[in-house]
């Protein structure tokens, strides 16, 4: 089983990615936070923190970009190439409602006739490999056979589908008959995304798509770092890697943003997912989630991996 990591904004940066791969492994490919590339025509310094070959060394790393600009899409591509990318991804996924309004995202799927057209000009003029991470649909599932028939009249490189719509955002049951519609007959490789916790999970889902060979983990691999490896038949997360995982996070932030207080307010989110870990830890939960101080976070990160069991969730369970 192929094993991506999913784009979060505001999570999966490279300095988590990083930390990530050093302490757990088990992903075959990382996927940038999306990158909106505009007319003018440069990447920020964020973005460019984000995609330096530098700083991901090591990794099969794919950048993520938010555009319904032709224009502004072959740009980015194109320097990404340039930097030594050979495939960068379409972001039809997010559900934002800021990034829908603006047609973007999975608002771009509100408009296939226009869709069409720009993947029709990506297609024909980028030097390097496209694939696409999309939702199926903007309001409705029926709206998926139209879309896909758009997708198949290209060379995507990878189509990752998130089976559901804009309006679900993350809640309702994914809509696994739009993944099954997905995966038959592909000209190109599809990979599944959504709803995936724990091995069993995983076991499940291969029990039901045979024939899938790529999945993308986010909220599961968030909550739970070693996931990629446990799918692989590697061991739990232990309190040592934890701890590593959580501090080289923390000081790489710290150090970049020159700031301990700017690094904890990151780590925030690191830790509402790491908690599941960790077995009664309502009241340190809070107390890392009202911190003012690095100092108070730093005792309240201590408290938990000295005094907090490990939840049974880490042992597998297939």
């Amino acid at each position: 089983m192929n094993v991506s990591l999913a784009p979060m904004e505001g999570l999966t940066t490279v300095y988590y990615r990083q930390a990530l791969h050093r302490w757990f492994g088990g992903v075959d490919r990382y996927y940038t936070p999306f990158l909106s590339p505009t007319q003018d025509h440069r990447f920020t310094k964020r973005e460019l923190r984000e995609v330096l070959p530098q700083h991901n060394l090591g990794m099969d790393t794919v950048p993520q970009l938010l555009t319904r600009s032709a224009a502004d899409f072959l740009w980015a591509a194109n320097a990404l190439a340039d930097l030594g990318y050979g495939e960068v991804n379409l972001n039809l996924g997010c559900p934002s409602g800021t990034v829908v309004a603006k047609g973007k995202g999975s608002g771009f799927l509100g408009f296939p006739e226009e869709l069409d057209r720009f993947l029709e000009d990506i297609f024909s003029h980028c030097c390097c490999a496209i694939s696409v991470k999309t939702r199926v649909g903007l309001l409705s599932p029926e709206e998926f056979p139209t879309l896909l028939a758009i997708f198949r009249k290209y060379p995507l490189a990878r189509l990752i589908v998130h089976p559901r719509v804009q309006k679900d955002m993350y809640k309702n049951t994914p809509r696994l008959a739009c993944f099954a519609a997905a995966l038959e007959g592909s000209p190109f490789p599809v990979c599944y995304n959504g709803d995936l916790y724990t091995p069993g999970d995983i076991a499940a889902f291969q029990a039901s798509f045979p024939g899938a060979e790529h999945i993308m983990l986010g909220r599961g691999l968030a909550g739970d770092p070693a996931l990629a490896r446990r799918v692989k038949g590697g061991p739990p997360a232990s309190k040592q890697e934890l701890e590593g995982f959580v501090t080289q996070i923390y000081e790489t932030y710290a150090a970049a943003f020159g700031s301990r207080r700017n690094a904890m307010l990151r780590m925030k989110e690191v830790w509402f997912y790491l908690m599941g870990l960790f077995e009664g830890g309502e009241k340190l939960s809070k107390a890392i989630k009202k911190a003012r101080d690095p100092l108070d976070y730093e005792a309240a990160v201590q408290a938990v991996l000295r005094e907090l069991p490990l939840s049974p969730v880490l042992h597998p369970d297939w």
